[in-house]
């Protein structure tokens, strides 16, 4: 008992349900795992003993959390609830972020009531009583409540004003990651991190569709081999301007992990906090114009060269070569960096270095570090692993001065064509914008896990528990960030991360949303199976994403497909984070199991037929999903079984379809059941509804297969249409195929008008069968 007490504690579960009736115990060998990498020693039963009483002493002498959250409501800032337990009389002071200090003082107890007086009449004693109370109610004879909104006579710039948790005090607190100190009347002290969030995120403005699209596969007649933010600032400009689209969806743009070969997929970055030069459109560096002569021709024959890899692409079958590119790309960057910046990019240049700060020179000198040493810094020299500003590191900084700062320089060329794509978008009429991607996690070896290592969890890996599609667990190879630390630093490197992604953003969806509140943890050496779920401080964390998405006036997307602890949605709908709804998977499953009418579908969510994880729907019209994972060997039962409920389950949604009078076409033409996928989508309240690209051509080939390594080109295929032959750019804008799908849109948005509900239902349907989660 006392290693469960010990665990819950620290948000560590001891067991937890697969499914609504089944109840799993996790072996203690994980718990103690885990304990461990959370500062814990849990090792035998005196140690448990030993850390049980220091967390409570340790908690006798608190008095408060060490980060509270306060909600702004229609009356302001309202005080968080652990402050109700204060002691009367109890001062408090707000140090915001700002810079001025707010002063005020919860309310003195209330003075026995004196033994009548019988020479004093019933009357002067209630006047004497009523001017006490007003006197200790709101501080006027003491000269600081009456003025709230001055600074006080002690000049420091601090706004004093008397009264309860929820007066003035909390009123006057502007929004933003504060200190919060306390003073009791005793002299007891305490301080905490004070989160001030608005209630909800930003909404997206009206209903609206867009594409998704994993930007590398997106090439254009300019591309270096991979879509670049060239494409993708023509790819809003081209939607929003011709087809009315309000959003572009894309993937991660992290910087990735440098390799022999890279590894390919977004999702397992060495950053999540800066993006990767990979992407860069060296053509619109606004130096590469000023390349001197003499380094222009070997400009011109890195072109020739990006052209062969274009083409092996476009034209022979060849996968992306995100390596091949990069390399391409990096000579000419050398090439273009010695060109003097201007007065005005130079000032532009030392804004961001400034704006940055040690999270841009650390993620540079690990960059650096990685170009001498590999890319895996557990392997580097010992006096280099340690800590990112050890004497030693600081000495590999400076010697190493010129490459950290083309690193720094990188990350800003690639920042401002950030920018530049969602200043096109706007531009052309994007109500949203750019949509990017936030990865449940980062490489362990990578910029982010050697510049952060006191917060993330050391020999944990971030995973999935056992679930109908994958009985053996999943292990994903990203460590964690711990919730203490986290706590501890007032939640500044989540904050950071945010802001970094969110400063060209329209919009961000977060992958695996459900990592807010918990995460399935699995010790090094153990199976998935062994692991188990930690929890976080999902207020504080979702306070921090909607302060900073509202700064930033983006809203937010949470994937939350699959197996979702219950009351997770209802806490991100309050919160204004939309969900994401999968059309095959939106059933009735704790009803009928079918189709779940478009009418019922929730309102705040981006409804799609299909993402990167899962077969386009062309395949899954056609089987071809099946079929593919029968070459691969990936089939667990016999092919026509699976084949066979692949059919029935694609003809009962299109007699549904049919039904609805979505299929005019009839079956039996593909594009046409295409589009009536979408327009059942269109027939739903939710706000975005987002078209897979590949899909507007009849792509059958799905971006990413789990499951697989090596097996399947994850993350190297280009966007191609039904004969797999890969389309450009300028052919999707000028597509038959995609023109038709897009009519679609126009004419149901120009004749329905709003659609969606005034208030979303309180409690969603689920979004998969119980015990299920995606692959």
């Amino acid at each position: 008992m006392g290693l469960d007490r010990l665990a819950a504690l620290h948000g560590v579960a001891t067991s937890y349900q697969p499914s609504a009736h089944r109840t799993l115990q996790v072996p203690d060998e994980t718990v103690v795992a885990v304990l461990a990498a959370l500062g814990v020693d849990a090792r035998t039963p005196e140690a448990v003993r030993t850390a049980l009483e220091a967390h409570e002493a340790a908690a006798a002498r608190r008095l408060l959390p060490a980060t509270l959250v306060s909600w702004t409501g229609p009356a302001g800032p309202q005080p968080p609830p652990a402050v109700a337990g204060l002691p009367a009389g109890t001062r408090l002071r707000v140090e915001t972020e700002q810079g001025p200090a707010v002063e005020w003082q919860t309310p003195a107890a209330d003075p026995p009531e004196p033994a009548p007086d019988p020479a004093r009449p019933p009357s002067a004693a209630a006047a004497s009583g009523s001017s006490e109370g007003s006197v200790s109610g709101n501080g006027s004879e003491s000269g600081n409540g009456s003025e709230s909104g001055n600074s006080n006579a002690s000049g420091n710039g601090s706004v004093s004003g008397e009264g309860g948790v929820g007066s003035e005090g909390w009123g006057q607190l502007p929004l933003g990651v504060h200190r919060l100190g306390v003073r009791t009347p005793e002299g007891q002290e305490d301080a905490a991190t004070l989160v001030v969030a608005p209630a909800r995120v930003p909404q997206p403005p009206g209903r609206t569709y867009g594409f998704m699209v994993q930007l590398y596969s997106l090439l254009s007649r300019r591309s270096w081999g991979m879509g670049d933010l060239g494409d993708l600032a023509e790819l809003a400009a081209w939607s929003g301007r011709s087809l009315g689209a309000g959003f572009v969806q894309i993937n991660p743009l992290h910087a990735a992990v440098p390799g022999t070969p890279t590894d390919p997929s977004p999702y397992r970055p060495s950053s999540r906090r800066f993006p990767d030069p990979v992407h860069l459109r060296v053509e619109d560096v606004p130096e590469y114009a000023h390349v001197p002569p003499a380094d222009r021709a070997r400009i011109d024959d890195l072109l020739d060269r990006a052209a062969t890899l274009r083409d092996g692409v476009l034209n022979k079958g060849e996968l992306i070569d995100r390596d091949a590119v990069w390399q391409l790309k990096k000579q000419a960057l050398e090439l273009v960096r010695p060109v003097p910046l201007g007065p005005g990019r130079r000032a532009a240049y030392c804004d961001f270095l400034a704006e940055q700060g040690t999270a841009l020179e650390d993620h540079a000198t690990w960059c650096a570090l990685a170009e001498m040493y590999g890319p895996d810094w557990h392997t580097w020299p010992a006096a280099l692993r340690d800590a990112p500003h050890s004497a030693a590191v600081e000495r590999a900084r400076s010697e190493l001065h010129d490459r950290v700062d083309l690193h720094c320089w990188l990350a800003w060329l690639t920042d401002c064509q950030l920018a530049a794509a969602q200043s096109a978008a706007r531009a052309a009429g994007m109500p949203v914008g750019i949509v990017h991607d936030l990865a449940v996690g980062v490489h362990p070896g990578g910029a982010d896990a050697w510049a952060q290592q006191d917060t993330y969890a050391r020999g944990m890996s971030v995973g999935a528990p056992p679930d109908a599609f994958n009985a053996l667990g999943q292990d994903w190879g990203l460590p964690p960030w711990r919730p203490d630390a986290l706590a501890a630093a007032g939640y500044a490197p989540f904050r950071g991360l945010l802001r970094g992604l969110l400063r060209n953003a329209g919009g961000l969806r977060i992958d695996h949303v459900m990592g807010l509140f918990r995460l399935w943890w699995v010790p090094e050496g153990l199976e998935p199976t062994a692991g188990t779920y930690v929890r976080y401080d999902a207020e504080a964390m979702l306070a921090v994403l909607a302060l900073e998405a509202h700064l930033a006036g983006a809203s937010v997307i949470g994937e939350d497909l699959g197996t979702v602890e219950p009351g997770v949605r209802d806490a991100l709908t309050e919160r204004g984070v939309s969900g994401t709804s999968v059309m095959w998977f939106e059933r009735d499953w704790t009803g009928t199991g079918r189709a779940l009418p478009p009418e019922d579908w929730r309102e705040h969510c981006l409804a799609t037929a299909t993402t990167h994880d899962l077969p386009s729907t062309a395949a899954r019209l056609t089987g071809e999903h099946v079929a593919l994972r029968h070459r691969l060997g990936l089939l667990t039962r016999p092919l026509e079984e699976e084949r066979a409920e692949a059919a029935v389950e694609v003809a009962d949604w299109l007699s549904y379809l049919a039904r609805l009078g979505l299929l005019p076409e009839g079956v039996g033409d593909e594009e046409g059941e295409i589009r009536a996928v979408y327009r059942f989508l269109l027939r739903t309240p939710a706000r975005m509804v987002g078209i897979w690209l590949p899909d507007a051509v009849g792509d059958r080939r799905p971006q990413n297969l789990p499951g697989t390594w090596d097996q399947y080109p994850n993350w190297r295929l280009p966007v191609a249409d039904a004969e797999g032959r890969p389309v450009t750019l300028e052919e999707l804008a000028a597509s038959p195929r995609l023109h038709d799908l897009i009519a679609a849109f126009r004419t149901r948005t120009a004749s329905a008008g709003a659609v969606a509900p005034a208030v979303p239902p309180p409690s969603p349907p689920p979004m998969a069968p119980p015990g299920a989660r995606l692959p």
